[in-house]
């Protein structure tokens, strides 16, 4: 097929931030998009080691289809038409994942790495590349969250410990608060008994629901409509006893009113926030992006040092029940397109014109 010769086109914000990954070879890209070269008429990954072109002379396709329909063919160098190599480590990750998942108890790191055939050093590199944590803290989450499923069928808190894969009762209740969140007899009748305090109030971006534990705030919701803020508390904390709050807590709302109006007041608040461990680092990243700036999904997985984790690291910020003290809104797009929010896109825009223009006084 012969190749169609276009005219160069006016750039755009997503071509110009296309390009910054092919002049990079930036990894984190391969499978989001493909680039050919007019002079060579192949096509390539973003990560392609090849020699770098003019960019006069390349285009962007969105998949590989698009760029062999424009009659480009496939780079010998990349091989962008075979399996990359992340995309083969993600099938061994994946394996490795169903064994830890599968295993009574936790699988030595020894173990995990010849089942899969890699030695033990590369196969703990790739698997923190890949997943965001560790094989060990992975293992750790995943019994956590088996043991919490436990907790809610089984008959006795003991069966439940031993079934999850812990071997001993006193490792369990030394972790057991940072697990749960409360004690394994509470957490066993959902979270009954807990006193969750909360408020409602108004802000010039719409409602907004304050909520907080008796270790800190576990819940700020933006919102048109209070009652579905409300129902959506619930949804979180399904068992939890939920106590309008007092004056001394509609306060602490008060706190968050004036710093979602003016965020360079800045909002030092203590937070009951529970989530896994790559959520949290996600989240820590979060709190370090000062108010008027922003940075893309990619961005923050290379900060967390997970650069292949952009799909999960959207997933964390889209598992953020604290908005504005955890700043998901200040995540973008690699072509700076504001992507879903909880509190919805406008309201995600109108908090960031908010921020810039505190930025800029």
């Amino acid at each position: 097929m012969a190749r169609t010769l276009e005219k160069p086109r006016p750039t755009s914000p997503r071509d110009d931030a296309r390009w910054a990954a092919v002049a990079a070879r930036d990894a984190s890209f391969d499978g989001q998009f493909y680039y050919s070269v007019e002079t060579t008429g192949v096509y390539c990954r973003p990560s392609c080691a090849a020699r770098l072109a003019k960019r006069s002379n390349v285009r962007f396709h969105d998949t590989r289809a698009d760029a062999e329909r424009a009659g480009f063919r496939p780079c010998k160098r990349c091989k962008p038409d075979q399996p990359s190599l992340s995309e083969l480590h993600a099938e061994t990750i994946a394996q490795a994942c169903r064994l830890i998942e599968t295993a009574e108890e936790t699988p030595k790191l020894d173990t995990l790495a010849e089942a899969v055939g890699l030695s033990p050093y590369h196969f703990h590199r790739i698997f923190k590349q890949a997943v965001g944590v560790t094989p060990k803290a992975y293992a750790v989450a995943h019994r956590n969250k088996r043991v919490r499923a436990r907790l809610g069928t089984s008959e006795t808190v003991t069966e439940a410990i031993y079934d999850a894969g812990f071997n001993s009762n006193g490792r369990f209740y030394a972790a057991a608060s940072a697990m749960l969140g409360m004690t394994p007899s509470d957490f066993r009748s959902g979270g009954a008994g807990q006193e969750m305090r909360f408020a409602v109030g108004e802000c010039s971006l719409g409602a907004i629901l304050v909520a907080a534990s008796d270790k800190g705030v576990s819940a700020i919701l933006l919102g048109d409509d209070p009652e579905a803020l409300l129902r959506d508390l619930q949804d979180q904390f399904p068992r939890a006893t939920l106590i309008g709050g007092d004056k001394s807590f509609e306060q602490l709302t008060a706190k968050v009113v004036a710093f979602v109006e003016n965020p360079a007041k800045g909002l030092d608040l203590p937070l009951d926030v529970q989530g896994t461990a790559f959520q949290h680092r996600v989240w820590e990243a979060l709190r370090r992006i000062s108010v008027g700036s922003t940075a893309s999904y990619a961005e923050i997985a290379q900060r967390i040092g997970a650069p292949k984790s952009v799909r999960a690291v959207a997933r964390a910020c889209a598992a953020n029940h604290i908005a504005v003290a955890i700043p998901c809104h200040r995540v973008v797009r690699s072509d700076g397109a504001l992507s879903g929010y909880r509190g919805g896109v406008e309201r995600k825009r109108a908090l960031l014109t908010k921020e810039a223009r505190t930025k800029s006084s």
